[in-house]
């Protein structure tokens, strides 16, 4: 399967202790190339995420940022300790009543005495697992968007590579009669300007028609073709096999256009360069 390395993905989640919000990016690279961005409180985490990126990811420059806020700066929750307040507030009512109060306890004297407010520090290693799953589940995102992207450009390279094909078929077409042209054409100019005969002719003729004929290099550009085809089926990263291919493609079309000297194979040689650069475009992306 074909993935693409430009892929984005975000999650965000609210959970009773806070906020976290994980970002991956990545973008074309030659080789994996990661950056971890952590708040001081996960920094454990580390290794991990980068031997889960390792593991599913083979090409590509990715970006990976949480983003983590607690409900408390201090990473701990206030609880109210409710026998204490309890035993505070039967308390003061026995002295008003003592002491002939009619006034209330008040609930603000009773917050600022010690004990009441009560404070249970956040459990990080659990909210640790906590960030790792989300992180999966991003990680997850942007594998899929890098294989929706994948497809696309399995697409595009499909259909230069069928526009390839009906140019050598052109080009393969139309070969006899360029060829027998020429040869028509050299053979009166030679017989006018040197006067050789028709052995010494001949020779020329053959010569000339192994100089143009391309009949290789367009056997060579339909294996390409074949093996780029095959190529994009396996379920692996193929990125740097297919950048090789087309680089071979490119060659064999240069060596066409050079050994051109008719019009319409020129030409086709022309369109032929201009469909395999967009295929290098495509395969430069691919992982």
């Amino acid at each position: 399967m074909i993935r693409s390395m430009t892929a984005f993905a975000r999650i965000e989640a609210q959970e009773t202790w806070g906020q976290l919000c994980w970002e991956l990016r990545s973008v074309n690279h030659r080789y994996l190339d990661i950056s971890i961005r952590l708040p001081e409180e996960f920094r454990q985490l580390e290794v991990t995420i980068r031997e889960l990126l390792q593991l599913r990811l083979k090409r590509g420059k990715v970006d990976c940022t949480l983003y983590f806020k607690t409900n408390r700066n201090d990473n701990s929750q206030w609880h109210i300790n409710q026998d204490l307040v309890q035993q505070l507030w039967e308390g003061i009512s026995k002295i008003n009543t003592l002491m002939g109060s009619t006034t209330p306890p008040n609930a603000i004297d009773i917050l600022r005495w010690q004990g009441v407010l009560e404070t249970t520090p956040l459990d990080m290693a659990e909210i640790g697992e906590t960030v790792q799953q989300h992180f999966e589940i991003a990680l997850a995102q942007l594998l899929a968007h890098r294989e929706r992207e994948g497809t696309q450009l399995g697409t595009l390279i499909e259909q230069r590579c069928d526009a390839i094909v009906i140019l050598v078929e052109q080009i393969r077409h139309d070969l006899p009669m360029i060829l027998q042209t020429q040869r028509e054409k050299l053979q009166s100019r030679l017989t006018e300007l040197l006067e050789l005969n028709s052995e010494r002719i001949e020779q020329e003729m053959v010569i000339l028609a192994q100089k143009m004929d391309v009949a290789e290099e367009l056997d060579r550009l339909e294996t390409h073709l074949v093996e780029i085809r095959q190529t994009m089926k396996q379920n692996e990263a193929v990125g740097r096999r297919l950048d090789f291919l087309v680089q071979e493609l490119h060659r064999e079309a240069n060596t066409l256009g050079s050994k051109s000297n008719h019009i319409s194979t020129t030409s086709r040689a022309v369109e032929l360069k201009v469909l395999i650069d967009q295929m290098r475009e495509q395969t430069q992306n691919i992982e």
